[in-house]
């Protein structure tokens, strides 16, 4: 297991297979029959039942030493009719139950009927993202590409992540149903359109310190 958690904080990011047995996949797919994307789905008590039972992974437990509470789920779905590209980019924006006043949170916003904030470093480097694959994603279905150690180097500027992946390149994250790749906010990713595109349905879960500080509080937390 040391291995594994000096490799994820190498690089920002894990793969881990089979998270999720086929019957359990299967039972995740029906609770999903009737959503369209989400921001967050931790309302829903088989989402708070799925949170624990991905924290129960001895890996995804590994990982999540510092950040015991699920606080966000985001349901992501391609297909045929809702294909899209995502530029290269880092995740800071976390959600707030309200909105506070500190120095260092940037960015406010409301999606969904939910506030967002850009976070302080300090903050970010505490999540871990779990991104739950529904479907099979090969190289066809506009995987996610992640530039390797990039989280290391704080907020980076469009200028500088260009350059970094020039330099260091992508790696391409395939999955099968039931896998999870487990990342860190900070590290550089992207995504292309599927050129095939299959239906390629994402839970991406986000973890983090129970209590996050500079007077934040989660909207939701499992």
């Amino acid at each position: 297991m040391d291995a594994i958690e000096a490799t994820f904080d190498v690089h920002g990011f894990e793969r881990v297979t089979a998270i999720l047995s086929h019957e359990e996949v299967a039972v995740v797919s029906a609770s999903l029959s009737s959503i369209a994307e989400a921001r967050n789905l931790l309302d829903s008590a088989w989402c708070k039942a799925l949170a624990h039972r991905i924290r129960q992974h001895p890996i995804v437990a590994a990982a999540l030493h510092s950040a015991p509470a699920c606080v966000q789920c985001t349901y992501f779905e391609k297909n045929e009719h809702r294909n899209w590209l995502v530029a290269l980019h880092q995740d800071l924006a976390v959600p707030a139950k309200e909105r506070v006043e500190h120095a260092l949170l940037k960015a406010w916003s409301r999606k969904d009927g939910q506030h967002f904030v850009q976070a302080p470093t300090t903050l970010l480097d505490q999540l871990v993202a779990v991104r739950l694959h529904i479907d099979a994603c090969d190289v066809e279905n506009g995987p996610l590409r992640l530039v390797a150690g990039s989280h290391q180097y704080g907020k980076l500027s469009s200028d500088r992540s260009t350059t970094l992946r020039n330099q260091w390149g992508e790696i391409v994250c395939t999955a099968n149903a039931g896998d999870a790749l487990l990342m860190r906010p900070l590290v550089l990713h992207a995504s292309s359109k599927a050129i095939v595109p299959n239906r390629r349905r994402v839970l991406h879960f986000l973890f983090g310190p129970a209590f996050p500080g500079y007077g934040l509080q989660w909207p939701h937390a499992a």
